[in-house]
């Protein structure tokens, strides 16, 4: 890792479920500086999109955030719209995705991939 910031999550939540998951991810890889990144974009049904990827680099505008030795990474322009917000895992009978619980979110779409402020 580079100059990346490293943050003890009191911005974001990472949740256990998520965490679960993500070591799950990250285990086949066998690569363990792996994180999930979260960006987010315009476009999507309500303004705004979250983008889920995996990243084995922080950059230096990037804040990383541990729990439980897991990561999620995320830059300081989506920062700004993800602040305290949780990260979480779900499985249910539609399917399986990460998800952002988003208090600045004052809509979202049906799916919850997209919101608005």
């Amino acid at each position: 890792m580079n100059d990346a910031t490293v943050s003890d999550g009191s911005a974001i939540k990472i949740s256990e479920s998520a965490v679960r998951r993500l070591n799950f991810l990250v285990s086949p890889e066998n690569r363990g500086g792996l994180m999930l990144r979260i960006a987010v974009s315009g476009g999507g049904c309500s303004g705004f999109q979250y983008g889920f990827s995996l990243d084995d680099e922080a950059l230096p505008e990037d804040i990383v955030f541990r729990r439980d030795g897991v990561a999620v990474v995320i830059d300081n322009v989506s920062l700004d719209l993800l602040r305290g917000s949780e990260i979480d895992f779900i499985e249910d009978l539609s399917g399986s995705s990460f998800q952002v619980r988003n208090p600045n979110a004052t809509s979202s779409c049906g799916c919850g991939n997209s919101f608005s402020i």
